[in-house]
């Protein structure tokens, strides 16, 4: 009961109106906006990795393997990895060809940013989230900051691209009816003034670079990053955050990560959502979000092979245990150095919105039930419990196994209806400890079979019996009981 009262009353914190009220420079006065209620309900975002990183594209494949981190395995890292990074890039570019040379290649000349959010639209995602500036300081929006700093055009339009690739993608994703989001680094590796001072960095060049992507392109939300260098006093974030609830022109609706400094990760959920990175989640009672790949790269890593991408069924196993558990996913795309996002990718994408066509009433402004999934009889498999590299897997789970139960079924519901998202066909399927109102029907979305259920105990059997082949659109489907 515990759980179910501190979910409810995240909700209640969410979903209420935001206060016309004054923030102070403080966790205490910031963590009573709460978080603008449309972005638990929204579920399903696309994040995407794209820089100058994208012309490399190369990664040591396995956990961890970054391509977005190729510039500090090249040149800060001493470590294996940074050895096979230097051995590739010396053979292939010549020990003198510095990073920055990399940007000349850095084109984009087949960025079609209509084609990418029809993609994104066609997938059910509700948000986009573009990496307006990674860890090596290339902006892809014209900014000032970037070049005087450098000392060199390291900027989208004053370089290569002669384009503001991250206006360009803003305009069309909004015109397809999606949020747009944006992923900000609070540090630049290799920036000349943050390795000289870095209380000058965050005055001169951080935050005024921060205010300035806020006010000309107004995001729904602010994934911010690589802050575990300093302390969020060190960073100033309160007083940035300050600035952003109280004066932005995003106030109201704009919802921000956990990320501002070594020491909030985790916490201060009332002003923000909590992150998880290849990680196992959290459970119901908190407002988060798990990001990864549809490899192991956020970045596109030319390394991988099909192998190393999850197939689409995975994806939305992924997404629907997500979404039970209270959550939201945010899935990775890394577009190439000339602007196309690869085909597997696109397909992954538009396999999932294919699913939520049918099923997306299960996911989209959902919360979750007393308990977010079913297993068969046996031991429950073992679950490390970490946001970051936990090696979790929910799509092994879900398969019969000699040695471990399985999750039978998947939970969530909306108003009066409860939605049993079923990982198998069973000719009877069981809901355990349920009892639904005498008068509630039962049926598959998708469906127009009329299917029926009786209570045996405390369990609601549901009768898939008469069910015939193609009468499921697939191996992952939902009963709703209402």
């Amino acid at each position: 009961m515990k759980k179910i009262f501190l979910y409810a009353a995240a909700l209640l914190l969410t979903s209420a109106p935001l206060a016309a009220q004054h923030y102070t420079a403080d966790w205490a006065s910031l963590n009573k906006r709460g978080i603008p209620a449309w972005f638990n309900q929204a579920k399903f975002g696309i994040f995407i990795h794209w820089g100058v990183y994208a012309v490399p594209s190369f990664a040591v494949v396995g956990p961890g393997g970054y391509s977005e981190w190729y510039w500090y395995q090249l040149d800060g890292a001493n470590d294996d990895t940074h050895k096979k990074v230097r051995a590739f890039h010396d053979k292939n570019y010549g020990k003198d060809f510095s990073y920055q040379q990399f940007e000349s290649q850095f084109k984009a000349e087949l960025f079609d940013p209509a084609q990418w959010a029809d993609v994104f639209k066609r997938s059910g995602a509700k948000y986009v989230v573009l990496t307006s500036k990674h860890h090596e300081g290339y902006c892809l929006w014209d900014n000032k900051q970037a070049d005087s700093i450098w000392g060199r055009p390291w900027n989208a339009v004053t370089g290569t691209p002669k384009r503001d690739l991250l206006g360009d993608l803003t305009s069309e994703v909004r015109k397809a009816g999606l949020k747009m989001g944006y992923y900000y680094s609070l540090y630049e590796w290799f920036n000349p003034l943050w390795k000289k001072d870095k209380a000058s960095y965050v005055k001169n060049v951080m935050t005024p670079q921060f205010k300035d992507l806020v006010t000309k392109y107004k995001p729904s939300v602010i994934f911010s990053d690589g802050e575990w260098e300093q302390s969020d006093t060190a960073w100033r974030s309160p007083e940035l955050l300050a600035w952003l609830f109280n004066e932005s022109p995003v106030n109201d609706e704009v919802v921000v990560d956990d990320r501002w400094g070594s020491n909030t990760r985790g916490n201060n959920n009332g002003a923000t959502y909590l992150t998880s990175e290849y990680g196992s989640g959290m459970q119901p009672g908190v407002v988060w979000e798990e990001s990864q790949g549809i490899g192991n790269s956020y970045g596109y890593n030319r390394m991988e092979t099909v192998n190393d991408y999850k197939k689409s069924n995975d994806l939305v196993v992924l997404l629907v245990d997500i979404v039970s558990r209270g959550g939201n996913l945010l899935l990775d795309i890394g577009p190439t150095a000339d602007g196309r996002i690869p085909v597997i990718m696109q397909q992954r994408l538009v396999d999932i919105g294919a699913w939520l066509e049918v099923n997306g009433e299960a996911i989209y402004n959902t919360t979750p039930w007393k308990e977010t999934r079913q297993w068969s009889a046996g031991n429950r498999p073992p679950v490390k419990e970490a946001s970051y590299m936990s090696d979790y897997n929910v799509a092994k789970m879900i398969k019969p196994s000699k040695e471990y139960a399985h999750i039978e079924m998947f939970f969530t519901k909306k108003d009066n209806a409860l939605y049993c998202i079923a990982t198998g066909y069973q000719p009877q399927l069981r809901i355990k400890d349920f009892a639904p109102a005498k008068q509630a029907k039962a049926s598959i979305l998708g469906s127009n079979k009329t299917i029926s259920w009786k209570q045996q105990g405390k369990d609601c059997i549901v009768d898939l019996s008469g069910l015939r082949p193609g009468d499921l659109t697939g191996n992952l489907f939902v009963v709703k009981v209402r």
